[in-house]
């Protein structure tokens, strides 16, 4: 070993360290040092150097002296300077046969070596060791023995033995002590964590204070196999855990070479899985409004919860299952899918609930109507008039508008024209719709057909019944002149005798004719002598046209004159109306009454 090992490690080593500031150093660093290496002490601590105090077998042996000396006589030594009192003792040997061990403190990993000497270097044969009166083997070949790696099994009592010539001796004994490199690590960490949490586990150990730089690796191991290291740094960071991370965790600190290798106890570790929360139900078209025949698509996401996932798909209170999958799809839906649609979320231990979702299925308006469907007749200006619009198919809410000539005029089913006049004559239509979803994204309308609607004036219709009436009683008071003419002319006819009748002047009746034969039915005018004369013809012809009054139709036109002819009488069903009328007398009441 080249240089000088200060005596400070080997005071350290022996646990003396710390107490005491003044140290002495040996060269050559053996443990004991011999005589016969021509051994050199020195003192160091506070104060000068001529400061220094030399103590040999407890006496004090020089005082004032050097901080150095070199070693001509056996024995124990220690020096002392002012204030930092005595240095730990150095034993100097002049033994026949020695054991030495290197003057450093020994650690774990390190090699070291162990030899037996005789006096000067006698050569010696047959050399034995043994550690705590354990004989380590032999014969071994040289006076040398190696401890690679040292192990803290190898603390303990040595001494040799050999022989020299034919004389066997024996050393005294050294203790050599093996310091930890470092302690067993221990494995820190939370003994549960949740899936996707990051989980972060600490090797702590530390290297010891007698070589504090010695580099050492981590490993980490689960279930005896490696998940991290070997590395420098002693923690292990896993950024998301899941269940399959659960297991006895452990770590083991190694050397820089391996030749020291410590693992700690071991840590279990159980990742547990999220509980399923926050499941939830989204619809495309949103808010679960969908017109009928068109497509759905609900999907299922859940807020909080780990693990492979499975989802169900029901409907209402029933257990029977509509789909699996986080998604549900209606390609075409019907009015029987309306209604409330749960998501179930399962992670192989618990089941967790969606709220229900209440899916809508909007049926377009379709076929509105009006009724009353048409009016009969025109409506006079100031009647009421009431419209009902109705469609045969459409989800509510559905909306009316009413239109007159293509501009609204107002809202509801019920279009109610109380004080009507000429103004409101034209078409009707009314417009049913309903929409899909609150904010009317699409919107379905229906057309009623159109409704006629005639409005007349009061003060015409008023005028149009009173000329009717004026033509009625101008058309009654000529029918009844005519009749009175023809009853004159008749009596005048009567009173005249038959062979002095002027020509021109209506012949009388055949004497062969009966009188109730003759005026039969049909009536007769009575006179008082002469002869009898038949009313033969009574016809009335009416010109012109039909009119209407109200929905009661009246004649209107000219009379034609009712006159008599001698002859044999009509019958009763000969009396008509030209023009294909019925005669009138009926229809007035008037009888045919017999001439006297």
């Amino acid at each position: 070993m080249a240089g000088k090992v200060a005596l400070l490690l080997w005071a350290q080593t022996l646990g003396l360290a710390g107490a005491q500031t003044t140290q002495l150093l040996v060269q050559p660093p053996w443990t004991p040092p011999v005589l016969w290496d021509r051994v050199t002490l020195t003192c160091q601590g506070l104060g000068t150097a001529a400061a220094t105090t030399w103590y040999k077998d407890g006496q004090c042996w020089q005082l004032q002296g050097p901080d150095r000396f070199v070693v001509t006589e056996s024995g124990t030594y220690q020096c002392e300077r002012p204030g930092t009192g005595l240095s730990p003792p150095v034993s100097i040997s002049n033994d026949r046969l020695v054991l030495q061990v290197p003057a450093q403190a020994l650690l774990e990993g390190d090699t070291v070596t162990l030899r037996c000497r005789t006096r000067k270097d006698v050569s010696v044969s047959r050399v034995r060791f043994y550690q705590d009166e354990k004989d380590l083997g032999g014969p071994l070949k040289g006076a040398e023995l190696s401890l690679s790696p040292l192990q803290l099994h190898h603390s303990g009592s040595y001494r040799c033995e050999g022989l020299e010539g034919f004389r066997l001796s024996r050393s005294l004994s050294v203790t050599v002590t093996v310091h930890e490199l470092f302690p067993v690590p221990v494995l820190e960490g939370a003994p549960e964590s949740t899936e996707g949490s990051p989980l972060n586990l600490s090797c702590l150990s530390i290297t010891s204070p007698l070589r504090p730089r010695a580099p050492l690796l981590h490993l980490f191991y689960r279930d005896g196999r490696l998940v991290g290291g070997p590395q420098g740094s002693p923690q292990l960071l896993l950024p998301a855990v899941g269940v399959s991370h659960s297991g006895n965790y452990s770590c083991e600190v190694r050397s820089e070479r391996g030749a020291v290798r410590k693992s700690s106890a071991r840590l279990r570790v159980t990742v547990r899985r999220v509980p399923l929360s926050g499941v939830s139900v989204s619809a495309q078209p949103p808010g679960g409004q969908v017109a009928l025949g068109d497509r759905l698509v609900l999907s299922c996401a859940v807020a909080e919860g780990t693990g492979p996932l499975s989802f169900s798909w029901h409907r209402g209170d029933s257990w029977a299952l509509l789909g699996t999958g986080p998604h549900l799809e209606l390609r075409h839906v019907g009015d029987n899918d309306s209604g409330h649609y749960q998501c179930r979320a399962s992670d192989g231990h618990s089941v967790a609930k969606s709220v229900p979702m209440n899916v809508t299925v909007l049926v377009p308006v379709a076929n509105a109507t009006i009724s009353p469907g048409a009016l009969a007749q025109p409506v006079r200006a100031g009647d009421p008039v009431t419209l009902r619009c109705s469609v045969q198919v459409g989800s509510a809410p559905v909306t009316f508008t009413w239109l007159h000539n293509g501009c609204e005029v107002a809202r509801g089913p019920l279009l109610e024209l109380r004080d009507i006049h000429v103004g409101h004559s034209g078409t009707y239509q009314c417009m049913a719709t309903n929409q899909l979803g609150q904010d009317g994204h699409r919107v379905f309308r229906a057309l009623s057909p159109e409704l006629a609607l005639t409005v007349t004036r009061q003060g015409h219709w008023d005028t149009a019944v009173a000329v009717n009436i004026g033509r009625s009683l101008l058309f009654l008071a000529l029918l009844l002149g005519v009749i009175g003419g023809c009853h004159w002319w008749q009596r005048l006819a009567a009173r005249k005798p038959q062979d002095s009748a002027p020509t021109g002047v209506p012949r009388p009746c055949p004497p062969s004719a009966s009188t109730s034969d003759q005026c039969g039915a049909a009536g007769t005018l009575r006179g008082t002598a002469g002869p009898r004369c038949h009313l033969r013809e009574c016809d009335v012809t009416l010109g012109g046209n039909w009119g209407s009054l109200g929905g009661i139709e009246s004649p209107q036109g000219s009379l034609t004159a009712l006159h008599s002819t001698p002859g044999p009488p009509h019958s009763p069903s000969q009396c008509r109306g030209r023009g294909g009328h019925r005669t009138l007398l009926p229809l007035l009441g008037l009888k045919r009454q017999r001439l006297d």
